[in-house]
């Protein structure tokens, strides 16, 4: 069989960094044959990695989506509030769509995403990685053959990491929600779709509390600067500080703001660019710490942290039954047997792939499924992912009351009837 052809708009982090490389690392089931990146050297960098022709990569999606369709799948991985219009376009022209997560930080949005993909019978998969991981799919698996009984209570830890809130969320593209997203929905939606997904079944009712108690100007220290780099009196003593960390363990994320990863060119950014910034003096608005509660529809419920001020970077997950439990975190799960008293440890073995194994798991599903596609869902579909986006939408605005409880069928009304 010939690969699958595919065209990237957005050749960031994620789109070539992520999803992409699957190409280089099975040619012979993928292969791209455009790209679209404003950044000229990540454009030309894409390029040449896949060998696409000088005419095929373009600075817009606009130019790209154009021209009549080009491959069987277009990659969609711009910035958040960038998701909308490039997927209906790409839906019309005929393209089964992978999307990065989030959909669209409008829940109308999400919902017409979802419509134009039925009305075109294309796919339209969100990247809510974590499904397709060795660890969260046996978690799956063990809830389905019924080891624990019925599942009663979830409670799943997001550790976001100190230095990882403070580059992608005090910092960083996801700062602001004005810009891309609730943190909710830009960081925890794939903790909303996972707890969905292990339930199997509908969540009625979510509250949820959190605020941005610790990265703004009330708590500046004295003597600090705009830029850590200029002179700031307190920068040693800073857990925050971003010389230390671009030029220490996060030299690789300094990728984010320059394709080199020189001395010359980390500094260079570290004073021009918004990852060199005070985290105490940013333009950042999102939260950064946040719980959300939540009841399904036999009565079980969950809990769900998310907090940017842990050492590690990680989730945590314990899973209640009526016959046993189940607690996960890092690569090891550990399975309770209450009538036996049977303790099960099973080891998921290290993955290549980013996520745990998610992003190539993601797109060679993709793959099989645009194949063999008859008109049916893939396992991330639009049609699930609304689901887990209402759930964070309903989170934020429960947040941003008082955490009063919000009804998830009343607000999806209330979204149909808006759209």
């Amino acid at each position: 069989m010939k690969p699958m052809t595919a065209v990237l708009i957005g050749a960031g982090a994620r789109g070539a960094g992520g999803y992409a490389r699957y190409a280089l690392d099975c040619p012979h089931e993928l292969k791209f044959v455009a790209v679209a990146e404003p950044n000229a050297e990540r454009r030309e960098k894409f390029a040449a990695e896949h060998g696409i022709s000088r005419e095929n990569c373009f600075e817009t999606w606009e130019e790209l989506l154009s021209r009549p369709q080009m491959a069987d799948i277009a990659m969609i991985c711009t910035q958040d509030r960038m998701h909308y219009e490039p997927t209906l376009q790409a839906l019309d022209l005929k393209y089964h769509v992978l999307l990065e997560k989030p959909m669209s930080p409008d829940p109308r949005e999400c919902v017409e995403m979802e419509q134009r993909a039925l009305a075109n019978n294309r796919l339209l998969t969100i990247c809510h990685v974590l499904r397709y991981t060795p660890f969260w799919a046996t978690l799956k698996k063990i809830i389905a053959e019924g080891r624990i009984g019925e599942v009663v209570s979830i409670q799943l830890n997001e550790n976001v990491g100190y230095w990882h809130i403070a580059h992608s969320f005090v910092r960083g593209n996801w700062n602001n929600s004005d810009k891309s997203s609730p943190m909710i929905l830009a960081k925890s939606c794939h903790d909303m779709d996972v707890l969905s997904w292990l339930m199997d079944q509908p969540c009625v009712k979510v509250s949820s509390f959190g605020s941005l108690m610790h990265f703004h100007s009330g708590n500046a220290p004295a003597g600090s600067t705009d830029y850590c780099i200029d002179g700031c009196a307190v920068e040693a003593e800073c857990p925050y500080s971003a010389p230390r960390f671009y030029l220490g363990e996060g030299k690789a994320w300094a990728r984010h703001y320059t394709e080199e990863l020189t001395r010359e060119n980390i500094v260079k950014g570290l004073r021009e660019s918004p990852y060199g910034r005070c985290v105490y003096k940013c333009d950042n608005n999102v939260v950064d710490h946040q719980v959300v509660n939540m009841e399904f529809a036999s009565g079980a419920t969950a809990m769900f942290s998310m907090c940017g001020f842990t050492r590690e970077q990680e989730r945590r997950i314990q899973i209640m039954g009526t016959r046993g439990e189940l607690r996960g975190e890092e690569s090891t799960i550990t399975l309770m047997d209450f009538l036996t008293h049977q303790k099960t440890e099973i080891e998921i073995p290290p993955q290549i792939s980013g996520h745990g194994g998610g992003d190539s798991g993601i797109v060679r599903s993709f793959l099989r499924e645009v194949q063999n596609n008859a008109g049916g869902e893939s396992l991330t579909s639009a049609s699930a992912s609304v689901r887990s986006h209402l759930m964070a939408f309903a989170a934020e605005e429960s947040r941003l009351n008082g955490g009063k409880a919000v009804l998830i069928d009343d607000y999806y009304k209330q979204v149909v009837a808006a759209t």
